[in-house]
Order: C-alpha cells, then sequence, then structure tokens
C-alpha cells in the first residue's frame, strides 16, 4: 500500500519559550526604531512560530490508505474520543502529539510509499524534528535524497518539476486540475490557529482529513499523466 499524509501544527504558545529563544526570535525587530513597523515585524514573528518544529507541535495528522480507500486522522483530544464520518472512509481518533508520532512511524513502516504535499520541505522534517523532541527514534530517513521518490513522493516535487517552475499551494493545484479543493468547504490552513484556540479540534481533524483526500486525487493525476 501507499500512505497519503498530511499534518496540522499550532504554536506551543511563546510565553512558554525560554528567553534567550524569545530573544533569538526577536532579534531581528529590536533595531527597527519605528513602532508601527517594529510591531508589524513582532506580529510576522509570532504568526510563523506554528511552522517551525522548535516552537510548534502537531496537533493532527492524517492518513489515507491508497490501496482500502480508508482514512484516519488522528488528532490532539481525549483518547476515549474516537468517531467514523458520515461518508464511512474516515476514522478519527483522539491522542496526544506522542501518540500522534507513534501512529505515523507504525503505519509508514507498513507503507510501500509515501505521498504528501510538500511533505519534504514541511512534514517530513517536523515530523522528525518533533519525534526526536518527543524521545521517539525515527525508524526511517525519508529525507536523504530529494531526487528519489521510491520511497517518498512530494507532489509539489513533481508538478514544479524540482523547482523548475513556480510553485503554488495546494489549493491552487486542485483546482487547475479540477479537484475538489479542502478549502472549499470554508477553512484553511490560516484558520487552524484560530480553530484552535476557540477548541474546535474536530473541524482541525476534518480539515487535515479533506487535506488528505485532495493531495490523494492529485497524485492519481500525476500518476497516470506525469510519471513518465
Amino acid at each position: 500500500m501507499n500512505l497519503v499524509f498530511d499534518i496540522e501544527t499550532v504554536s506551543v504558545g511563546f510565553e512558554t519559550l525560554s528567553e534567550s529563544q524569545q530573544e533569538f526570535l526577536l532579534r531581528y525587530t529590536e533595531s527597527e526604531k519605528d513602532q508601527q513597523k517594529k510591531s508589524e515585524l513582532v506580529e510576522e514573528t509570532m504568526r510563523y512560530l506554528s511552522l517551525y518544529p522548535y516552537t510548534a507541535r502537531i496537533i493532527a495528522l492524517g492518513l489515507f490508505n491508497t490501496e482500502k480507500g480508508k482514512a484516519m486522522v488522528f488528532y490532539e483530544g481525549d483518547e476515549n474520543d474516537e468517531w467514523v464520518a458520515e461518508e464511512k472512509i474516515t476514522k478519527y481518533k483522539g491522542v496526544d502529539e506522542k501518540q500522534i508520532l507513534s501512529y505515523f512511524w507504525k503505519y509508514a513502516d507498513k507503507a510501500g510509499k509515501l505521498i504528501s504535499f510538500n511533505g519534504r520541505n514541511f512534514d517530513l522534517p517536523f515530523i522528525m524534528i518533533r519525534s526526536a523532541i518527543n524521545k521517539i527514534k525515527p525508524s526511517k530517513n525519508y529525507l536523504k535524497n530529494r531526487y528519489d521518490s521510491s520511497h517518498h513522493i512530494d507532489l509539489l516535487e513533481q508538478f514544479t518539476f524540482y523547482g523548475l517552475t513556480k510553485k503554488f499551494n495546494l489549493d491552487f493545484y486542485c483546482r487547475a486540475f479540477g479537484v475538489e479543493s479542502p478549502k472549499s468547504k470554508g477553512i484553511t490552513g490560516m484558520d487552524v490557529k484560530e480553530l484552535y484556540r476557540a477548541g474546535r479540534m474536530k473541524d482541525i481533524a476534518i480539515y487535515c482529513g479533506q487535506d488528505i483526500k485532495a493531495t490523494f486525487e492529485l497524485y492519481k493525476i500525476w500518476d497516470e499523466y506525469l510519471n513518465i
């Protein structure tokens, strides 16, 4: 089987970082004399904290089994919180981050290939660093050779021919190829932070599930027409 995957992340909170870490993150803002520009720089720094594995954690991870056509989404929640979506394809389970990572490596070990959208530049490095922080040793290094797609197919790399053409986001490619975009449901990746603050974890989990389904549809198009 091949396994499509995607993660959603959120900042651990700037105030939880050490004083030296905070100083490092804000080092470029201190020299700015204009208070408005300085505030904008600080705001920008805070906005990007969810993109770094040292300042953020994984709150949802979606896995889609291409052989069975079934999906599993693990998300930050109570361990007794388990449910199945109406379409009977996706199962959701509440766990903590350490369990999310353990499940990822368990299923990745069984997969013939991993499939992602921008997984090489974001998801996989994030997963590996967060695994180490949670004292979990990654079972495999999927980042050794950028041009080797025998174990991991990053569709963003494939659709740009490894950086030869301009990169677009998942929504853009979905609309270009006639695939239903997860953003058509009214939620985007930029909304995850606010949804998390509002305690709407199930909405984040559903969004993550829609991401992996869209990624799988894009994979089928790439595999049929561009996997030459």
